[in-house]
């Protein structure tokens, strides 16, 4: 992918990625019940949790998107990325609670999918937040001597 394509595409998804969380943070704090019902057991005060989630989406997101930072544009992505492994585990509960219901809730159609987009999101952070440039960072020619 040339260099200015790279640059147009991470900057459309950077947008997209950050409106996603705006809206998420947004219901986290707005409608946590949702949230609150597939919150495993053993998470502490999901309340809390279930509001400071919400809080960090919707600091993260203009973080991701503001142009003067790239520093923070980093610590963001970090952030995000992080985010997203954490709620795996609400993820995968969602999904057995739903499986458990006579009418299977959702289905598998849902949830694995959904499961299996999680790592990308995780990627989709950090390559947003320029953290890396995984697979599209151009090729290292060596000059080294032998």
């Amino acid at each position: 992918m040339a260099r200015r394509t790279r640059a147009r595409v991470r900057s459309a998804l950077r947008w997209l990625l950050a409106l996603f969380y705006l809206v998420a943070g947004t219901f986290h704090l707005l409608r946590p019940d949702p949230f609150l019902a597939v919150t495993p057991d053993w998470v502490p005060a999901p309340e809390s949790v279930i509001l400071l989630t919400g809080l960090a989406e919707l600091g993260a997101a203009p973080a991701l998107l503001q142009p003067w930072s790239k520093r923070l544009r980093g610590a963001a992505g970090i952030g995000l990325a992080l985010y997203a492994v954490c709620v795996y585990p609400a993820n995968v509960n969602h999904m057995l609670i739903d499986l458990a219901r006579s009418d299977l809730g959702l289905g598998l159609v849902y949830h694995v999918p959904r499961l299996l987009a999680q790592p990308l999101l995780v990627w989709l952070a950090l390559w947003c937040g320029e953290v890396i440039d995984w697979p599209f960072a151009e090729k290292r020619v060596d000059r080294g001597t032998r």
